[in-house]
């Protein structure tokens, strides 16, 4: 999506303070198709006047809040406003059902106690306040908690997909065992199922986390080609038999040295030849931006960071590690690849 130029303090302000009634505008926006109507654009105002049956001037007015928030490009060339032009940015519609659809991942974070910070952001910073063991405890501590935070990450996931199956053919070819570490309920691995049939699959994960693996299991492409392996990555070594192992936003969630340890635990488990795929929100503007809420939220929380690092760093740990052939594959997120060396 292209952007209009970066606003000013000011101006970024405004818009920040009206930030619910630009959501409406762009739900409006949505539900009643302009969307669909200018993306494709340039469309004429009384066009669209005419083609939704409302009234041009204060279409005028609607489409200005659009063009306020950088997201629709105007082009008037005289005094009649019916014959200004219009075009949204490309995937505007896209970006907008994503945010308010029913997978929203904006959604679904919300739900998350961040009340308890809001207007208290001082006593927080302080450690006056925080979030307790069951609000939010990291890294969980029951089987609910550990339950509940994979099914939330699992909302998510959309770009990992994207990502993964973008580049199947290049990832699976020749492979026969894929171990996905800290794999969630299962999700990503189905997904990979689907694109090699030659592969079989394993989640490594806490056993509290078995159940919900089993319910992805049921709903898979070959239900016997997905497994799940207990365990624990930071009491015990990797398990080996896998020719390519995988870290989905796993690394982000520790520092460095523990970042590290996992990935030299991938080395060691892999055999010569072996792949290992990192796969991530690497730090960019876009991605700060989508990661605001875990910035703000996890305020109240000292056990936790959710660390977003360029993707510098982690081609710099892989080839510190040993390994070769990295590269990083583009995507909706980034995907990097690296091989441990044949021998």
């Amino acid at each position: 999506m292209t952007t209009t130029p970066a606003l000013s303090p000011r101006a970024m302000m405004s818009l920040l303070v009206n930030a619910s009634k630009a959501m409406d505008v762009l739900e409006t926006a949505l539900d009643l198709g302009l969307l669909d109507a200018l993306e494709p654009g340039p469309v004429v105002l009384g066009e669209l006047a005419d083609r939704f049956d409302v009234r041009p001037l204060r279409l005028y007015k609607f489409l200005d809040c659009l063009e306020s928030l950088g997201f629709v490009e105007r082009k008037e060339t005289g005094d009649d406003i019916t014959g200004a032009s219009y075009r949204a940015v490309p995937g505007l519609r896209a970006a907008v059902l994503a945010v308010v659809g029913p997978g929203s991942i904006e959604r679904d974070r919300d739900r998350y106690p961040w009340r308890r910070l809001h207007g208290r952001l001082a006593e927080s910073l302080r450690g006056e306040v925080g979030m307790t063991d069951d609000d939010f405890a990291w890294p969980p501590k029951t089987d609910e908690q550990t339950a509940a935070f994979e099914r939330s990450m699992a909302v998510g996931l959309g770009p990992v997909l994207e990502v993964f199956g973008q580049h199947a053919g290049r990832l699976w070819t020749g492979r026969q065992r894929f171990l996905d570490v800290g794999g969630g309920d299962g999700t990503l691995a189905a997904r990979v199922l689907a694109d090699a049939p030659q592969l079989r699959a394993d989640v490594y994960n806490l056993p509290a986390v078995a159940p919900l693996v089993e319910q992805t299991r049921a709903g898979c492409v070959d239900p016997g080609r997905l497994g799940f392996v207990g365990g624990d990555f930071f009491a015990e070594p990797l398990p080996t038999g896998y020719d390519t192992i995988a870290f989905v936003r796993v690394l982000h969630d520790w520092p460095n040295e523990v970042s590290r340890m996992l990935v030299e635990k991938a080395y060691a488990a892999l055999p010569p030849g072996g792949q290992l795929l990192i796969c991530e929100e690497f730090r960019t503007p876009d991605r700060l931006a989508m990661q605001f809420f875990w910035s703000y939220f996890l305020i109240g929380v000292d056990t936790c960071v959710s660390r977003l690092r360029e993707v510098s760093y982690y081609t710099g740990l892989l080839t510190g590690i040993g390994f070769e052939r990295i590269e990083v594959l583009p995507g909706g997120w980034e995907l990097v690849t690296a091989r441990k060396p044949a021998g």
